[in-house]
């Protein structure tokens, strides 16, 4: 485990992690009461804590002088902080993001991906962030105004993932419009669902030589070039294909889940049985689950700005605050699930971060489980108690 972790304020350790030397220059600050390192220390420290409200995020860092000193500020005002938020060039934000991301790489620079054969996977998705009636400049469609976060989430082994780019947008911006932008790389394979491979985007990651696995609907056209025998009962075709008017052949497996629904997927990857390429679609859910957790656990759902640039700040914050809860876990060896550390971290960030060594490495307690017995044949009735108001019910 990491020796960073001692007597200083579990909080205060974490928001120290920030790499934020770029903006601590004096005259990057001029003339301003709040820094832009306190403010963005301020919000991880909201994003980690769940600290609701403005006035929340003042009685909160009262309470803590440690705190307080970590994020050199002695006082500040809701308003101060809602104005700066809006203020903030999200660029610099962005670039904080990607210096974490860079220090999350270095850290699982050993990790092989799902499998030696399969590689590291970069999943490519979007989620929608559902804003207030008065965001008219996120307009969809009548009483529906909304934003866009598009995430390329990558696997570095079945247990452990990370958003390594992010892109926010208004919510008309579909998934094939942002491909050009997130999709890119190399000795990585791109999983992506339907919203994604157009004929035009599928002839751009071809000629770029990207790999990928993505599912594909069934108005494109596949024209059979060869046939495999299936050796996994869930494939019904495996077939070397072209698609409309492409040049250079793909490989295409159909298969039907465990509830009798096809799913038909173009890949590059011909090296791979199709057991395998089936295992790479099917961890396409890790990013579903991801976003599932970031907006219940970093409470991305809870905005602290309705302008467009206080809402990009604060998503990629979310990410930062994040980022960093995935270091701690690697810096600490935790076996833990990253949901389960943070949860953990959550837990002791107003304690000694030494404290935080004892909960990670306790053991779980081995139990046989509540053990069988029989069940009586007559039905009973819970006892009602002498309080409540009861009325019996005829059948």
């Amino acid at each position: 485990m990491s020796k960073s972790i001692g007597q200083d304020m579990l909080i205060c350790q974490t928001l120290s992690k920030l790499p934020l030397e770029d903006l601590e220059c004096p005259l990057h600050n001029y003339r301003k009461k709040l820094s832009d390192a306190s403010l963005i220390k301020v919000f991880t420290a909201a994003q980690l804590d769940d600290w609701s409200s403005y006035e929340h995020m003042e009685e909160k860092i009262r309470a803590h002088p440690e705190l307080s000193k970590e994020l050199g500020v002695e006082g500040f005002s809701g308003s101060q902080l809602s104005r700066r938020i809006n203020e903030l060039p999200t660029e610099l934000v962005q670039d904080i993001f990607y210096k974490i991301v860079q220090k999350i790489g270095s850290l699982t620079n050993g990790y092989k991906g799902l499998t030696k054969s399969i590689g590291p996977l970069s999943i490519v998705d979007s989620t929608e962030v559902r804003l207030p009636e008065s965001c008219e400049w996120a307009y969809i469609s009548k009483g529906r105004n909304a934003v866009k976060l598009h995430t390329r989430l990558v696997v570095v082994s079945s247990d452990f993932c990370y958003p390594d780019k992010v892109i926010p947008s208004t919510g008309e911006v579909s998934d094939f419009e942002s491909a050009p932008f997130i999709i890119e790389g190399e000795n990585v394979t791109f999983v992506t669902d339907r919203g994604y491979p157009s004929k035009k985007n599928l002839t751009d990651w071809l000629d770029r030589g990207i790999s990928f696995v993505t599912r594909i609907s069934k108005n494109l056209v596949l024209y059979t070039i060869e046939k495999f025998e299936p050796t996994h009962p869930s494939v019904i075709r495996d077939e070397i294909v072209n698609y409309g008017i492409s040049r250079e052949p793909v490989r295409y497996i159909e298969f039907k889940d465990e509830e009798g629904k096809e799913y038909r997927l173009l890949t590059t990857r011909f090296d791979l049985s199709d057991e395998e390429v089936l295992d790479i679609y099917k961890h396409r859910w890790m990013i579903e689950l991801f976003f599932k957790w970031i907006k219940g656990h970093l409470k991305f759902t809870k905005l602290w700005s309705t302008d467009p640039q206080g809402i990009w700040n604060q998503m990629f914050i979310a990410l930062i605050a994040f980022g960093l809860s995935l270091i701690h876990k690697l810096e600490t060896k935790s076996n833990k699930t990253p949901w389960c550390f943070f949860r953990v971290l959550k837990t002791y960030l107003f304690l000694p971060g030494r404290k935080i060594y004892k909960e990670l490495e306790r053991k779980k307690k081995k139990s046989k489980g509540r053990q069988k017995v029989p069940i009586p044949p007559e039905i009973k009735y819970p006892s009602i108690g002498n309080v409540a108001l009861v009325k019996e019910y005829k059948k």
